[in-house]
């Protein structure tokens, strides 16, 4: 049995290889080339108060309240001082260039797209036979039984079971294509009919609907799904070279057999 192990970059590499994720981190090193170079050309910068405030909120996510958790956090994860305000410093970069870019565009976005953000709250149980659920539809309607008593007797899954169906809310795309139209045609809050879908028979009861509204949060929400779309085509659109050194041996040893 080991006793300790000793593990090399290399090592690294190669696991990273065996778990097929070299191209995943080929594409996130891509990325953050694409906004630094970005950020460079556009003079966008991260000032030390900047990187100040920025580290002191990574702490505070990370619940790194003193100097000796930041000091077991760092190693963890195998980062140096310069490295982590390296991170940091990423970090301002990517939320500044993102901000530069789209915040422009935010309102337009959202007028064209008001749709997509519109969320509803609904209460779900799915069955297997139809006419059971017709029965149980119309049960609800003459207030003989609750969604919830529907729920606990209906439901197998023990957390859906005690939240008595609860969905949470959820955007139009999270919802089935065979279900989204009557949902957000509802006037919450609203017993649907049951809906046949090849995954069985919805009952489903829609408690509310929400208009969005612009605020901030939803705001940073667009500016982030414009950058992530923009950085995505940045980076099909960019040829990517690895060099790794057993690609190099690799290659050498085709090479060697196409001579042989």
């Amino acid at each position: 049995m080991l006793n300790h192990v000793t593990i090399s970059s290399s090592d690294i590499i190669h696991k990273l290889k065996l778990s097929c994720q070299i191209p995943e981190m080929t594409e996130a090193i891509t990325s953050q080339k694409i906004i630094a170079e970005t950020a460079r050309e556009l003079d966008i910068t991260a000032t030390s108060e900047e990187i100040q405030k920025e580290g002191d909120n990574l702490r505070l996510t990370h619940k790194l309240v003193k100097a000796k958790e930041t000091w077991a956090w760092l190693k963890k994860y195998h980062l140096s001082l310069d490295e982590l305000e390296e991170l940091v410093r990423n970090n301002i970069l990517s939320q500044k260039l993102a901000k530069h870019l789209f915040s422009p565009h935010v309102e337009k976005f959202f007028y064209e797209r008001q749709l997509d953000y519109v969320i509803a709250a609904t209460y779900e149980v799915v069955f297997d036979n139809r006419d059971l659920a017709l029965e149980l539809f119309y049960a609800l309607e003459e207030d003989e039984i609750t969604f919830h008593e529907i729920a606990r007797q209906y439901i197998s899954e023990p957390e859906l079971r005690r939240a008595g169906g609860y969905q949470g809310v959820r955007h139009r795309k999270d919802f089935r294509p065979d279900i989204v139209a009557s949902v957000f045609a509802a006037s919450p809050p609203q017993l649907l009919k049951p809906i046949t879908t090849p995954k069985g028979v919805y009952l489903i009861w829609v408690e509310e609907i929400i208009q969005p509204q612009l605020d901030e949060q939803l705001r940073e929400q667009i500016i982030n799904e414009l950058f992530a779309d923009w950085l995505k085509q940045q980076v099909e659109r960019t040829e990517i070279i690895t060099q790794l050194e057993s690609d190099t041996n690799v290659q050498a040893q085709d090479d060697i057999r196409k001579q042989a």
